[in-house]
């Protein structure tokens, strides 16, 4: 990994507080990712669950953990499984966790290797009553592949037919969403990162540019920084690209007259950053751009004071679709007479704001997390408004990371450049 090491203190107290939230004599069991295939021989660059990492830190392939927290034996309430590693794996296929790292890494004392697990689960399960099993409930998940955790379900069931068996993911819900001070510290991290690419581009960009050459600046920069690499796929859109929301083709020609979207976060030690800045090509925007721009960020502005504990991201959302269709009537985009005559089930605004404004963060860019649930302190949000109008050219997105606090919102991204004058001069730094 490239990240700096974490102190296991952080996966220690998170085991804890799962276990104070499961029935008595029960098990809970993750497991980590698949190992994807891409072709031939070859495998996509693995990425660890996201919660097998919050419980263990863990962050290799084949790897599960046990949790048994009244088990009688003590020294069989955590245990980790791993794939054994040796000298000639490691000539092949490098360094992988010895038990001794393991247990340094996880807190976890017990380390045994993975071909001991179906003999040490027949012996725990023997004596538990209830299993929890993990799943991928995120709201915005939906796959056509049959991934590790749904196999594993199949494979108990199977195994232990008569066992109570409940879901882990209201529990990871529940403690996920709130941010430890350690986790913060972490996507603090991934945002400082992303200021550096962010403030690099702005000196590198010009008109003849290509998208992918601006790409390629943001990665070596999250490389150079200890970044995993992106925490999502990133948009790099001139012009009319701009107006399509998950542009990430990156191919087109930054050109004189043109803004330019971004949107793209560094992840470090696996917590996502996630920002989205609109800057004008040739370092100066027009007064048009300018006044579109001004809007969204007025916008923004108040709506990072609303992400306040109480609230829920659907009542905020609608606050701050209000003030979105004010800057529109003042953007000539439509009147306030349209609005009166507007269909209710299809707001003028719709056409110019289609997305939503926030989105929960952590160990995924698109963290765990409901819309109905009412905010508290440590939840971590996007705030990303904007503007896109496709007859002129203009997508423009502004978005930064906000920690709720019960002293009000915190700015995650306060040092990275948002106004138009910061942009403006930076840009001409690079000229």
């Amino acid at each position: 990994m490239k990240y700096s090491p974490i102190d296991n203190m952080l996966f220690i107290k998170n085991r804890m507080n799962f276990a104070e939230k499961m029935k008595p004599n029960s098990i809970a069991i993750f497991n980590s990712n698949d190992e994807m295939p891409r072709n031939g021989d070859q495998n996509f660059q693995f990425r660890q669950n996201s919660d097998m990492f919050y419980m263990s830190g863990m962050d290799q392939a084949k790897t599960i953990l046990v949790l048994y927290p009244d088990c009688n034996r003590e020294e069989m309430r955590e245990i980790i499984f791993t794939d054994e590693t040796s000298e000639l794996a490691e000539i092949w296929y490098g360094h992988k966790y010895t038990k001794p790292e393991a247990q340094e890494t996880s807190g976890v004392k017990n380390v045994n290797w993975l071909d001991k697990f179906d003999s040490v689960m027949a012996d725990l399960m023997s004596n538990a009553d209830n299993v929890y099993l993990n799943t991928n409930e995120n709201i915005r998940f939906s796959s056509e592949v049959e991934y590790r955790d749904l196999r594993f379900i199949k494979q108990m069931k199977q195994n232990y037919p008569l066992h109570e068996y409940m879901r882990s993911a209201p529990i990871m819900r529940e403690l996920r969403t709130i941010k430890s001070p350690v986790e913060v510290e972490l996507m603090q991290e991934a945002c400082d990162i992303t200021n550096l690419a962010f403030r690099k581009v702005l000196r590198f960009i010009k008109p003849g540019v290509m998208e992918y050459e601006v790409e390629a600046e943001i990665i070596a920069e999250f490389i150079r920084n200890r970044a995993n690499g992106h925490s999502y796929s990133p948009i790099i859109a001139s012009g009319g690209s701009a107006c399509v929301l998950h542009y990430v083709e990156n191919n087109k020609e930054c050109q004189d007259g043109d803004l330019v979207l971004f949107d793209f976060g560094a992840e470090y030690a696996n917590y996502a950053g996630d920002m989205s800045r609109t800057i004008p090509a040739n370092g100066k925007f027009s007064d048009r751009q300018k006044d579109c721009y001004n809007a969204v960020l007025r916008v923004m502005k108040s709506a990072i004071a609303l992400l306040v504990p109480g609230t829920t991201i659907d009542e905020y959302h609608s606050e701050v679709c209000k003030m979105m269709e004010k800057e529109m009537i003042g953007l000539g985009l439509f009147t306030a007479e349209d609005v009166k005559n507007q269909d209710p089930d299809s707001p003028l605004f719709f056409k110019y704001y289609m997305h939503g404004t926030s989105h929960y963060m952590g160990a995924d860019v698109h963290d765990v997390g409901t819309k109905q649930q009412k905010l508290e302190a440590g939840m971590v949000f996007s705030c990303e408004p904007g503007i896109y109008i496709l007859d002129e050219g203009i997508g423009i997105r502004i978005e930064n990371d906000i920690l709720v606090t019960n002293d009000g919102p915190v700015d995650l991204m306060k040092d990275i450049p948002i106004e138009v004058d910061e942009i403006e001069a930076l840009m001409s730094e690079g000229k």
